[in-house]
């Protein structure tokens, strides 16, 4: 069964990889890479600081920072460690037939920290504004999975590291959103 899976999952990598462009290629770059999206959370910072009220941010970001590391550490001790399964660029059956925008990172993919990452704080902030906004929580979630797709096209995880990594991701900004919650209610923010 386990093989099944594993090779189910190969070969929706190697299809979904193949659907390929140049014009697709810089934009899947700039939507892996983290720098790129430094403005987007700045903006994030401005907007929750804006709605939620200026101090709530001290209380907000370190939960971020907290959502973040948790986030990124876990993916990488708790399933890179331990699982150890290759990402498709390292992998020696099928690294010569996909297709590799830019690098190929570290050996192990299982999970994706960028989905990890990206779901986790899609899903923090979404929840934090969704009162706010009517449709922040979409538009978050649908930004985390252009991150993590953009992934897949690149060539250095397959379906099955974006999928966990995502679940992951999701746990941890519930705890995150429920941990700011907690405090926010113990500091007495509004």
């Amino acid at each position: 069964m386990l093989a099944l899976l594993k090779q189910f999952d190969q070969e929706l990598f190697l299809f979904l990889n193949s659907l390929n462009n140049p014009a697709l290629d810089i934009i899947m770059y700039w939507f892996s890479d983290k720098l790129f999206w430094v403005p987007f959370y700045f903006i994030l910072l401005l907007i929750i600081g804006w709605k939620k009220g200026w101090k709530s941010l001290f209380i907000l970001i370190p939960v971020v920072a907290l959502v973040i590391a948790l986030s990124d550490q876990l993916s990488v001790h708790l399933f890179k460690d331990v699982f150890k399964r290759y990402r498709p660029c390292h992998n020696d059956q099928i690294k010569e037939t996909i297709h590799i925008v830019s690098g190929c990172g570290g050996i192990y993919g299982f999970v994706s920290s960028h989905a990890a990452n990206t779901f986790a704080l899609a899903l923090f902030i979404g929840l934090v504004l969704k009162n706010k906004f009517k449709f922040i929580l979409h538009f978050m979630l649908i930004w985390a999975l252009m991150v993590s797709y953009s992934r897949i096209y690149i060539g250095v995880h397959y379906p099955a590291d974006i999928l966990v990594g995502a679940m992951l991701g999701i746990l941890i900004g519930c705890f995150g959103f429920y941990l700011n919650g907690l405090i926010t209610r113990k500091i007495n923010f509004k």
